[in-house]
């Protein structure tokens, strides 16, 4: 196979388990307390504290799913409102344009997670490989004479 054909399958890959990675870790550095912690204070959020303990739930949730390739679609749709809603909620009053009101973060994983949900996840997912397995499993065995 030619390396153009296999270049975007590959990219995709690379963005979509590079962005559900970064999305992972910065929902761990607020459930767990590590990497800086909640807002760089070095602890967790307080459990079911809202919307910060839900929020990183879905990040450090989410981002595993879209890393793996596992449920990605329902799980970068689910990411994608959750920035969505950060950068209404949180940003967007503070200013119009994220330049200005800080959710240049917000913005960037709101429209990625958007992308990766109309992508989907490519042939280098956990999606894919089970799709594979189920096919192969309701294939017709060939007959035998």
């Amino acid at each position: 196979m030619p390396l153009s054909i296999r270049l975007p399958e590959v990219t995709m890959t690379a963005f979509r388990v590079v962005l559900g990675l970064l999305f992972a870790l910065h929902g761990a550095a607020t459930l767990f307390g590590v990497f800086g912690g909640h807002r760089g204070s070095g602890e967790a959020a307080t459990i079911g504290a809202w919307p910060s303990w839900w929020a990183a739930l879905i990040q450090f949730v989410g981002g595993l799913l879209v890393l793996t390739g596992l449920g990605t679609r329902a799980a970068a749709v689910i990411c994608s409102g959750s920035m969505a809603y950060a950068y209404f909620v949180v940003h967007q009053p503070s200013a119009l344009l994220p330049l200005n009101n800080g959710g240049e973060l917000a913005a960037l994983f709101c429209w990625s997670f958007l992308l990766v949900a109309a992508v989907g996840p490519g042939r280098y997912s956990l999606d894919a490989l089970l799709h594979r397995r189920r096919e192969a499993a309701l294939a017709p065995e060939p007959a035998t004479v």
